[in-house]
């Protein structure tokens, strides 16, 4: 086997880390669904003030990412322009995302991956590789879930699964 065989076997591919998203965000939505108290703990994080703005935030980057990558653009937003009173109307917005996130997946050629595009957001604009956008808005859900695991256990709202990326199980 040559080096470059051996080398695609270890990598990390696209499909498990959108899979390892839906996997952590499920076990989210029946945590708040058992515990809907966590939602409003106090969270101060992206111009948010309750874990349900935090989560709010992760859906939200979701769904836009998703849309700049297909080349939909949207004018400015915020985030007032999506609601989330009851669950239901919060997880929808990952659903929406989701879905979208895995249709490009499923669609895009390695050129399209490759191809750079920008994308404004607020105060800044960014061109990264499709491909690259798609890792961020994966690693920005993981990191701020963390954010969101560690804030609702120090307010008395303990997980009882394990968050870290070795317990997933879309992935041997």
């Amino acid at each position: 086997m040559g080096a470059s065989q051996s080398a695609t076997t270890a990598r990390v591919e696209l499909d498990e880390l959108l899979r390892h998203n839906q996997e952590e965000t499920e076990h989210w939505r029946k945590f708040f669904a058992a515990t809907p108290a966590a939602l409003d703990a106090p969270m101060d994080m992206a111009d948010m003030k309750t874990v349900r703005g935090a989560v709010v935030h992760i859906f939200v980057v979701e769904q836009l990412y998703g849309e700049r990558l297909s080349s939909i653009t949207r004018e400015r937003l915020s985030y007032d322009d999506f609601p989330a009173e009851s669950l239901d109307q919060l997880f929808s917005y990952h659903e929406l995302a989701l879905a979208h996130l895995r249709k490009l997946l499923d669609s895009y050629t390695e050129a399209q991956w490759r191809e750079a595009i920008e994308f404004k957001a607020r105060v800044l604009s960014i061109t990264a590789s499709r491909r690259k956008m798609f890792t961020h808005v994966l690693l920005h859900s993981m990191r701020h879930w963390a954010q969101v695991a560690m804030v609702l256990r120090q307010a008395g709202f303990p997980q009882d699964w394990q968050h870290d990326f070795i317990f997933t199980q879309v992935m041997e």
